[in-house]
């Protein structure tokens, strides 16, 4: 395993950095989820990622007790707050600073640990005033319950203004976790280089596509059952927008040049997102334990820039690219 500064602390994480969503305490049995933890463990992996919302807290419940008796100071653990959690109330959801004082002491409770190292916004939230949010997450860094704040999906005039509070707060903001993968940039247009000047490193969810990158997918044929494309409990949602027969041929192209780099497509996903100086770490899941022993062997691997301009003209003009997609997927309005 290979380790990496989050933004400018001095703090480094596992480049490959296990997360839980849509896994544990939903689509996967507990004791699994536990083998899974253990088997991240064994391969190196020291940075875990959570959030309340998964499951509705259950996901935080479940890494809490898989990582139980291990060295805390060893890990990294981070969770979020936004989405809605318990009943979803009125209260029970975005970045006021009633929702970020309840629920740190609530993830802290699932998680059964004092602290986390990064606590994060899980999105934007466009009804709480950022002073009011950047304030609470202060007082919940000077009251030793997170060491570093972060972002998930904030765009880059957020960031720069959340780092500017943060900045006069006397708080370390460090981190930006958004979508990345070589089918998704849509970072490397503003919010990358905003970060790179800020000092604020990129933690990437989904760098295999949901799944649509290990070239599991057929053009023409339907998803294979029990896959994510086929979960119509959520996953099928979420990939939807790769799901047609031009990205999936396209990513079917990337096949040889995985076999020239001697990886097999999903390791190749990984090993991609890794290449950018930005990232920091790349997030990834596992329904079974030999699914992160997989994924591991992408940290430390080099793409020679012909292999990089391989995978581009594989897949061609299905690449989103637009900096507007950050905005335009994020939520409108809280939930409730």
């Amino acid at each position: 395993m290979n380790f990496r500064y989050l933004g400018n602390s001095g703090m480094k994480i596992s480049e490959i950095t296990y997360g839980n969503w849509l896994t544990h305490g939903s689509q996967v049995e507990n004791d699994v989820a536990t083998q899974c933890v253990r088997a991240a463990l064994d391969a190196g992996i020291s940075t875990f990622d959570t959030a309340d919302a998964y499951a509705n807290t259950k996901a935080e419940t479940v890494l809490g007790d898989a990582l139980k008796g291990e060295r805390r100071e060893s890990l990294e653990i981070f969770t979020k707050v936004y989405w809605p959690t318990g009943p979803g109330g009125k209260n029970d959801t975005g970045l006021s600073r009633k929702h970020i004082m309840e629920s740190i002491n609530g993830s802290l409770t699932r998680l059964q640990t004092d602290y986390v190292d990064l606590y994060q916004a899980h999105r934007y939230d466009t009804e709480t005033p950022l002073e009011e949010t950047m304030t609470a997450f202060a007082d919940v860094v000077r009251q030793g319950k997170a060491l570093y704040i972060g972002v998930s999906e904030w765009t880059a005039e957020q960031i720069r203004e959340g780092h500017r509070l943060a900045k006069e707060l006397n708080i370390q903001l460090i981190s930006s976790q958004p979508q990345y993968s070589m089918l998704w940039r849509v970072i490397e247009g503003e919010v990358v280089p905003a970060c790179e000047e800020l000092g604020i490193s990129q933690i990437v969810w989904s760098p295999i596509a949901q799944g649509v990158l290990t070239g599991k997918y057929q053009p023409g044929q339907q998803p294979p059952e029990g896959s994510r494309a086929a979960d119509e409990k959520g996953g099928a949602n979420m990939i939807k927008r790769f799901m047609n027969d031009d990205v999936l041929t396209r990513v079917q192209a990337l096949q040889p040049v995985a076999d020239d780099a001697g990886l097999t497509m999903a390791q190749l996903a990984v090993a991609w997102v890794l290449q950018n100086q930005n990232v920091a770490a790349a997030l990834v899941g596992a329904s079974r334990p030999e699914q992160v022993g997989e994924n591991v062997k992408a940290a430390g691997v080099k793409l020679e820039p012909e292999l990089m301009k391989r995978i581009d003209e594989a897949l061609g003009d299905v690449v989103e690219t637009d900096p507007a997609k950050t905005a335009e997927t994020a939520p409108k309005s809280r939930a409730a």
